[in-house]
This record gives structure tokens, C-alpha cells and sequence, in this order.
């Protein structure tokens, strides 16, 4: 079943089988509907990609928890119709870092132009919303955001231990 689900939706990246690529390096990525059901796959890669590189425990459950943040915000603000719309996922390991890019064609959004929200407040004096941002924020090393051919694309980069 598995190996059904990855022939699917799995894709060999960064040698011109998909748009947004960085020229001249290698990865992997992942093609996703925009659905929550389809988060499990995400999981699933994430972890067989950390076991091939020897990613530390560490590193791989705070990608896992951004990317599940970022594609849970993806997936349930980003698109204004009923359409079943991709999300591209691709990933990069080097000897000292992760760059996780994540595209889609939803809504215009750039996370990185959300408040930082006052986390010192009680729940009732805070407003609504940003918790997760800024979760995502504290758990990555770097973030970067572009809005290219009516195309989200978030960069996150999370350094390996040692790196």
C-alpha cells in the first residue's frame, strides 16, 4: 500500500520534473492534494528521508511539526473554491542543513509579515490566530517567502545537529 501511495504521489526533483526548482542540486519532493488527509504522506517521506540521511530525532519532529502547521494553513485558508489544487514539497539535505520548500497556488500570503504575537498576554487579550507562525519561526533557522507566477513559496531551513 505504501509503496502505491509514494509511486503516486512522490516525484524526483530538481532535474526538471517540476516548476520552481533550484537549478543544479539534487532532492526529493512531494506532490500533495489539498487536503488534511493528506498530511499522513508528508509524515511518512519526512521520516524515510530523515532515516536515509541519518537526521537526528530532533530535527526531524520540528520539520515534521512546521511543515504540518504550515500545510494545515495551506490547506484551510489558502483557496477560496472547492478545487482540488497541488502542493509541492521539496527537500534538500546538506551536510549542515534541511531546506524544505513548500509551493502552492493559493491565496497570496507571506507568513513571514505576520505579527509576532505577544504570547505574555491571557488567552482572552490575545487576538486571534498567529500562534502557529510563530511556532514555526522558533522551531526553523531560517525562513524566507516569494510570491512567483501566482505562486506561494516558502523556504524554511532547519540546521542539522552539528551543522
Amino acid at each position: 500500500m505504501l509503496r502505491e501511495l509514494c509511486s503516486l504521489t512522490m516525484s524526483r526533483l530538481w532535474h526538471g520534473s517540476m516548476p520552481g526548482q533550484p537549478q543544479g542540486e539534487q532532492g526529493v519532493g512531494i506532490r500533495l492534494k489539498n487536503r488534511l488527509s493528506e498530511l499522513e504522506k508528508v509524515s511518512q517521506h519526512l521520516y524515510e528521508l530523515g532515516a536515509r540521511h541519518r537526521l537526528s530525532p530532533k530535527t526531524l519532529h520540528d520539520l515534521n511539526l512546521a511543515l504540518e502547521e504550515i500545510l494545515t494553513n495551506i490547506i484551510s485558508y489558502g483557496y477560496t473554491d472547492e478545487r482540488e489544487h497541488d502542493i509541492l514539497i521539496r527537500f534538500r539535505v546538506e551536510p549542515q542543513a534541511v531546506t524544505v520548500e513548500v509551493e502552492d497556488d493559493g491565496q497570496a500570503f507571506n507568513p513571514l509579515e505576520v505579527a509576532i504575537p505577544d504570547v505574555t498576554r491571557s488567552l482572552e487579550e490575545r487576538t486571534v490566530g498567529g500562534l502557529g507562525i510563530h511556532l514555526v519561526r522558533k522551531l526553523m533557522d531560517g525562513l524566507g517567502y516569494t510570491r512567483q507566477e501566482n505562486k506561494n513559496l516558502l523556504i524554511m531551513t532547519k540546521k542539522t545537529e552539528g551543522g
